[in-house]
């Protein structure tokens, strides 16, 4: 039986948005997870297709002020938007603060660091004590907390405390249940790094 050219046109375009390729007003880079070997460190391939497609990494319309280079990070929705302009952003999806830990407010990029160190601050060694091992710093490495990179948040009185950053819990975004830092897969927090430049602004929502 021959399909009409509307059916035709629906099948296709129904077809395309299943394989992840793209969508209506966006692009979604589901190809993009895979093994990367980044300064000798192998991350592992994420297993994406049990990431819901709304947290994959995409081009979204964003209609906003903010200059490109503006980094919004939307808590509720679990969301991150690197303004892009145009009336375009990339869209990443992020795990949040847990309850007792969210924040809100605008501050600047003042440091990035490629596999960074992981330092916990005092208060969190004293909810755990078993992390009193790491007090001097916990080494770069694919079970790090800090991930591959982090972008570090300074505001009006110096060092916020926070971070964007990446992690190899790829399971928790969307969920809440970090203390305070917003994480992104690692391959996404690879990929917002290489867009950020140092004193970029984010507002966190």
């Amino acid at each position: 039986m021959r399909m009409k050219p509307f059916a035709i046109v629906v099948a296709f375009a129904l077809s395309a948005a299943i394989a992840g390729c793209s969508t209506i007003g966006s692009q979604i880079f589901t190809n993009n997870y895979g093994a990367v070997t980044d300064a000798g460190y192998q991350l592992p391939r994420i297993p994406i297709e049990k990431v819901p497609y709304k947290y994959r990494r995409q081009v979204v319309n964003y209609d906003t002020d903010e200059k490109p280079g503006t980094i919004v990070v939307d808590t509720q929705n679990k969301f991150l938007y690197y303004v892009m302009g145009g009336g375009e952003a990339m869209r990443y999806g992020i795990g949040v603060g847990r309850e007792g830990f969210e924040w809100r407010g605008t501050a600047r990029i003042a440091v990035k660091r490629e596999w960074p160190t992981w330092t916990p601050p005092s208060a969190m060694i004293k909810r755990q004590p078993e992390l009193a091992k790491f007090a001097g710093g916990m080494e770069p490495g694919l079970t790090n907390p800090l991930g591959a990179r982090a972008l570090y948040l300074f505001n009006k009185g110096g060092d916020s405390g926070y971070r964007l950053h990446g992690s190899p819990e790829w399971n928790s975004i969307g969920k809440a249940m970090s203390s305070g830092c917003i994480r992104l897969m690692n391959q996404d927090i690879i990929d917002l790094y290489d867009r950020t430049s140092v004193g970029a602004k984010v507002i966190v929502l």
